[in-house]
């Protein structure tokens, strides 16, 4: 036997074990889910309760990214681009975290430009990248929360904006090392950005890429997270 074949690889273990965690957060949300039904409603709307489910939605992203990553290294991560009604697509990512909403008490809303509204992408990858900066937002947020997409130069740009402190500006000017790879020099290990500039970099049309940036200010003044989709 060559020792190609005494032992699995690594990532593939990982990887595995990565997706049996996933499969059983995802029995735990819905036993959760189901045992809140059945209590009354003061007893399900406590800060308590806002912390689990943050912090289950978060392991969830985690996972997906993880999983994510995983595929995009060994080229098994399928594109399947489409158009979609932006109105239908914000309203389903806002919808999966609105439980959350309610409990830390922040008020989330979405514009889309009446010009734009359809975008091209692959909706369950987008939808991740997504999941991961409205989590981002959520921790940070005093009470505000703003999804807006518009076009800019033949790109749909998809920006999540919160009205807490902002990205630190050490992040902001470094944040192209983000994309590139994990900088664990930092306060962060920038997987989120990491993940989401590959998913973007993943659609491209005629030459152009897509890309991710972060900023401070915005509507709200807080953090601003785009996502630019040829």
């Amino acid at each position: 036997m060559s020792e190609q074949n005494q032992g699995l690889d690594f990532s593939t273990v990982i990887a595995s074990t990565v997706h049996d965690m996933k499969n059983s957060l995802a029995m735990l949300m819905q036993a959760q889910a189901q045992w809140l039904a059945r209590l009354p409603e003061p007893e399900r709307l406590t800060p308590e309760q806002g912390v689990i489910d943050f912090e289950f939605a978060h392991l969830n992203t985690m996972l997906v990214q993880l999983l994510g990553l995983y595929k995009l290294g060994v080229n098994q991560l399928p594109m399947q681009p489409d158009y979609h009604e932006l109105d239908d697509f914000i309203e389903a990512q806002l919808a999966c975290h609105q439980e959350v909403f309610s409990s830390r008490g922040i008020v989330a809303t979405y514009e889309v430009d009446p010009l734009s509204p359809l975008g091209f992408f692959d909706r369950e990858l987008v939808a991740s990248v997504l999941a991961n900066s409205i989590n981002n937002a959520i921790r940070h947020a005093r009470h505000a929360l703003l999804i807006s997409v518009h076009d800019h130069g033949g790109q749909t740009v998809l920006t999540i904006n919160d009205d807490g402190a902002g990205y630190p500006a050490q992040m902001i000017e470094r944040q192209d090392e983000y994309v590139q790879g994990i900088n664990q020099s930092s306060g962060s290990t920038g997987l989120g950005l990491y993940f989401a500039g590959r998913i973007a970099e993943l659609h491209q049309r005629n030459g152009v890429r897509g890309h991710t940036r972060i900023a401070n200010g915005g509507p709200l003044g807080g953090g601003l997270f785009s996502l630019y989709l040829p």
